[in-house]
């Protein structure tokens, strides 16, 4: 099975195992049991809203939505030839697609490390937010642009950020990204400092449904996982 048809049975799985019933998933992140009911059973792709609030409230990372075996950190005591770095081809990068036209790729990073690392894309009208409601959350944000015009609204600010520019913020500011152009948006995003925690802008709207990519990495390493 791959990544990408893994991911409904994993959150359902996930689900049975704390607990929790379909109806009341639903209820809490303001969606219909028949959506998630598809998203489980691999017939429908989940938005970012959607696979970011499932996955917080379930308490599970992005690691554990792909299936991903936490990393071994070195020992800081070994010898040199032991600290060998990981390596990820680009052909291995597990990835998410959702379904309002954002893909996540997963770079290489071990658990407990200073920060995690996304390859995001966001195709011609995607957004972090479709609804448009502002997100804040702990941590740093940091991302660099290689192709395309992505536009970061940060509080009553907005900045369109094209190929070589970057940005870095704390992500307790209210913000969201979108790609308003007409051909293809890409970025690294590094997240540092993440904790647990997820608060909107103004109010907490469908279950504070997350819209930012340091949500879903909050909790990495939070459960041991079964591929």
């Amino acid at each position: 099975m791959s990544t990408e048809q893994s991911i409904g049975p994993r959150l359902r799985r996930a689900r049975q195992a704390r607990g929790v019933s379909l109806r009341s998933v639903a209820q809490d992140l303001g969606v219909s049991a028949s959506l998630i009911s598809q998203v489980e059973t691999g017939k429908s792709k989940p938005s970012v809203a959607t696979l970011y609030a499932f996955a917080n409230l379930l308490g599970i990372s992005l690691d554990d939505v792909l299936g991903l075996d936490g990393g071994v950190l070195p020992d800081p005591q070994g010898s040199a030839s032991e600290r060998v770095p990981e390596v990820q081809r680009s052909a291995e990068n597990p990835a998410i697609d959702m379904e309002n036209g954002v893909r996540w790729e997963r770079l290489a990073g071990g658990a407990g490390g200073p920060a995690e690392s996304l390859l995001v894309t966001y195709a011609p009208g995607a957004s972090s937010s479709p609804d448009g409601q502002l997100m804040r959350h702990p941590g740093v944000e940091y991302a660099y642009v290689l192709e395309g015009v992505i536009t970061l609204r940060l509080e009553d600010d907005e900045y369109e950020l094209g190929p070589g520019d970057s940005l870095q913020f704390d992500s307790m500011r209210s913000h969201m990204f979108a790609n308003r152009g007409a051909s293809v948006a890409r970025g690294v995003w590094f997240v540092v400092g993440r904790q647990s925690g997820n608060l909107p802008a103004k109010g907490r709207g469908r279950a504070g449904s997350p819209s930012s990519h340091v949500e879903v990495l909050q909790r990495i390493d939070s459960m041991e996982h079964d591929d």
